[in-house]
């Protein structure tokens, strides 16, 4: 007993000090290129702390079983919503850009749209289903790419011309008459501190996932010991501790003063453990919709998992996009759901 035991201390460790360089690594890239912090926790922190859902997901998959995966991708959306970043928005809410948050919450309900559509009408995940959600996830980083660079951009002339009082063309033409040796300079020490970021931010999510997944594949052998459904343990067990980096790049991001890196984090999660997440599992081995209980006669996925991850989201992102602000009643709310959720889920 005391091997687990050893193993989910060693798993603590890894995410805590994952989580802390993985953050520094993420707001130092997005500083150094002027980019909105929201922008980068929807994407490249996203990413990284979404790696334990893809691997836990694929394996179950392959091995067959769909539930599990299935229960993951629902139940860590939940998880992040509804205890993560409920969590952070009830100990201190904060700002939050509408224009930041149109994307990544437009292309996350328009995915779900194509998830329901899957669950209600064809009772099932094609492998057809599953590329479609591979290719929702190429689109929206390429155009998530396109928006970053466009906005650096216009950044950089900004700043030129504030620190310069000078047009760019002009500050272009004075930086041409000397001083080479100075630029040069100041080009290799941003290099530097740009692949020291990126050190950070690889070795960081590396610690994550392994960490999660020494918590993970112990909490499943516990679970399972106690007799626990599988798709008890992928909407619960599993999809907390796959989300245990969200969790603590949140508590790191919220710390070290970014929140917003904290909620694009959260926002860019859940979108892609709807279509990076679902889609690899469904395009590995297609499965129908998992069943495990019934409410009413009918599917409880159908009538709680899938509506309770909806209406998380639309809590979290409906008012926020309209006050362009985050509330603590919103996590006051969410947590709140969050525990009967969870309560349900082993009572039904």
């Amino acid at each position: 007993m005391w091997i687990p035991i050893l193993l989910l201390a060693v798993g603590f460790v890894l995410l805590i000090k994952g989580g802390d360089w993985f953050v520094d690594g993420a707001s130092g890239i997005a500083r150094r290129f002027h980019l909105p912090e929201i922008l980068i926790g929807a994407t490249v922190v996203s990413i990284g702390t979404t790696l334990p859902e893809v691997m836990v997901s694929a394996g179950a998959a392959m091995q067959g079983s769909g539930s599990i995966a299935y229960g993951n991708a629902i139940g860590s959306i939940i998880c992040n919503t509804a205890l993560i970043a409920a969590l952070t928005i009830a100990i201190k809410p904060g700002v939050a850009a509408r224009k930041s948050l149109v994307l990544p919450v437009a292309f996350f309900f328009g995915a779900a749209i194509i998830y329901c559509l899957s669950a209600y009408v064809l009772g099932e995940f094609s492998r057809l289903i599953g590329i479609i959600l591979l290719a929702v996830f190429a689109v929206y980083m390429v155009s998530t790419v396109l928006r970053m660079k466009k906005t650096a951009a216009s950044l950089d002339t900004v700043a030129i011309e504030e620190q310069s009082g000078v047009s760019v063309s002009e500050a272009a033409l004075e930086s041409a008459s000397g001083e080479d040796h100075v630029v040069e300079s100041m080009e290799q020490g941003t290099k530097d501190s740009l692949l020291k970021d990126i050190f950070l931010l690889i070795v960081g999510a590396v610690l994550i996932a392994f960490g999660a997944d020494f918590l993970v594949d112990n909490a499943i052998i516990i679970a399972e010991n106690l007799g626990v459904s599988e798709k008890v343990i992928g909407l619960t067990i599993v999809a907390l501790g796959t989300s245990l980096p969200e969790l603590v790049t949140a508590i790191t991001s919220l710390a070290k003063g970014h929140g917003s890196l904290s909620l694009g984090n959260i926002i860019g999660a859940n979108l892609f453990n709807l279509v990076l997440v679902s889609g690899a599992a469904v395009t590995i081995n297609p499965f129908a919709v998992p069943v495990s209980a019934y409410i009413g006669g009918i599917n409880a996925s159908l009538v709680l998992d899938i509506p309770v991850m909806l209406t998380v989201m639309l809590i979290l992102t409906v008012p926020t996009m309209i006050k362009q602000k985050l509330s603590r009643w919103q996590g006051i709310l969410l947590l709140g759901i969050y525990a009967a959720f969870c309560a349900l889920q082993f009572i039904i």
